[in-house]
Formats: structure tokens, C-alpha cells, sequence
């Protein structure tokens, strides 16, 4: 099994960042590796979505359940797809006006044993390069640090 936290300071609302990664839909804009994503239920505390991922010839998609605590907390729970497990969370807190704290779990196991040993060789790399997207999304809509 495979797992990753992250905590950072980042220079936004705690709300801006919530709208940011609860906005599912959007992920194929600006998320490596995610090719579709597909809503296919959503209210104002929850959100079922299929994304689509993959990179090269291998594609995958998976669907999850999102929990929406409005503003401050965003809980996904795997429903269907390659995993044998798949977490995570995102937290949102305000520090002041103009910063937030973020902290960001995530923790995943394929049913392909294969899947499972190549992913977590480049988990980190991968890690790294998502949480920059969602940073650099940041930027791109609430405007540079």
C-alpha cells in the first residue's frame, strides 16, 4: 500500500482552495495524467464523479464518493474501479486573511500486483507533480503569490 501526507502553507482562502479541488469536473484541465472526469451524481455534500487516468498507452478509470463539508473539509471514498483501496482528504483551515493551511492525505492499493509495485516506484515523483498542479491552478485563478 502506498500513502502520502502534505501539509503547506499556501497564500489563498481556505474557501478559494475548497471551490478549487471540489470542482471535480475541471481536474482534466490542469491535473496530470487525468484524462476525463465524469460527474455523475452531485449535491451540495456530496459528489460522485468517474475520472479517467493514465499515461501512455495505460488508462484506468475509477469512480469515487466525494464528501463536501463546505469551505473546510473534502473526504473520497473509492466505489469502483482498479484499486483494492483507495483514500483521501483534503483540510482546509484559514490562518489570516490572505493564507490557509493545507493538508493533504492520500493512500491507495491496486488489485493488480503489477500496477501496484510500478505506482509506488513513481508515486512520489507523481505526488509531487499533482500537488504543483493544484498549486499552479491556484495561481491561475486567484492570481500569483
Amino acid at each position: 500500500m502506498a500513502s502520502c501526507l502534505y501539509t503547506h502553507e499556501m497564500p489563498y482562502r481556505a474557501d478559494q482552495l475548497y471551490d478549487l479541488v471540489a470542482d471535480v469536473a475541471n481536474y482534466p484541465q490542469f491535473l496530470p495524467g487525468c484524462l476525463n472526469a465524469k460527474i455523475l451524481s452531485q449535491s451540495e455534500t456530496e459528489l460522485v464523479a468517474t475520472l479517467t487516468v493514465g499515461h501512455g498507452p495505460f488508462q484506468e478509470a475509477y469512480t469515487s464518493r466525494v464528501h463536501l463539508t463546505p469551505k473546510t473539509r473534502i473526504d473520497v471514498a473509492y466505489v469502483d474501479g482498479p484499486f483494492r483501496q483507495l483514500t483521501n482528504y483534503w483540510v482546509f483551515q484559514q490562518l489570516s486573511e490572505t493564507s490557509s493551511h493545507v493538508e493533504f492525505f492520500i493512500e491507495f492499493q491496486f488489485q493488480n500486483k503489477l500496477f501496484q509495485k510500478a505506482s509506488q516506484m513513481a508515486f512520489e515523483s507523481l505526488f509531487g507533480k499533482v500537488l504543483e498542479a493544484f498549486e499552479g491552478r491556484a495561481e491561475a485563478l486567484y492570481g500569483g503569490t
